[in-house]
């Protein structure tokens, strides 16, 4: 589905920024755009910057299905910091898990944008279509003992002088060489 991101520049609070960029709403089902002005009051402007495809995979559903259960229901705008002043939009996506990886990057910028109520409905729909939870299996512990070796001690590829396995004739003949 394509989905229009608008952008909100807004004056920076310090020296090195002249600008703030904010993600503030998304519009299902938009046209191409390429920073189309929307709004302007006391020194902010909106902005819609571009037309973005959100896609939905089915190995994703578990995702969907927690990103549908917070408080409000959001996708997430990943943009960096682009040639000019304004910034590069690079995806849009409904997993929070997809976001948390771009933000863990440090060099994305992840914004997150509340859903309007369509855009809900159309990725419930999809994720209780796909969404298949997984029972909980606990791991079963291994039986094997692996205290019973040490590694390296007898182990005459590894020279140790402290050996107490090693013949103190070949410990001599290292010495003397």
């Amino acid at each position: 589905m394509p989905l229009g991101i608008v952008i909100r520049r807004s004056p920076g609070v310090t020296l090195w920024a002249k600008w703030a960029w904010k993600a503030v709403a998304v519009l299902p089902g938009a046209a191409p755009a390429d920073w189309r002005p929307l709004r302007e009051d006391e020194g902010a402007c909106e902005f819609h910057a571009a037309t973005l495809p959100l896609e939905l995979h089915r190995a994703d559903a578990e995702a969907y299905m927690q990103g549908l259960t917070a408080s409000p229901p959001s996708v997430y705008v990943v943009m960096r910091t682009g040639a000019g002043a304004r910034p590069e939009l690079t995806l849009v996506t409904a997993s929070p898990f997809e976001a948390q990886d771009y933000a863990d990057t440090g060099e994305d910028q992840v914004e997150k944008v509340e859903m309007p109520a369509g855009l809900v409905a159309w990725v419930r729909d999809f994720t209780l279509a796909h969404f298949k939870e997984e029972e909980f299996r606990k791991r079963r512990r291994d039986r094997t003992r692996t205290d019973l070796e040490e590694d390296g001690v007898g182990d005459a590829r590894i020279p140790q002088m402290t050996d107490v396995y090693r013949a103190p004739v070949k410990a001599r003949k290292e010495r003397l060489q």
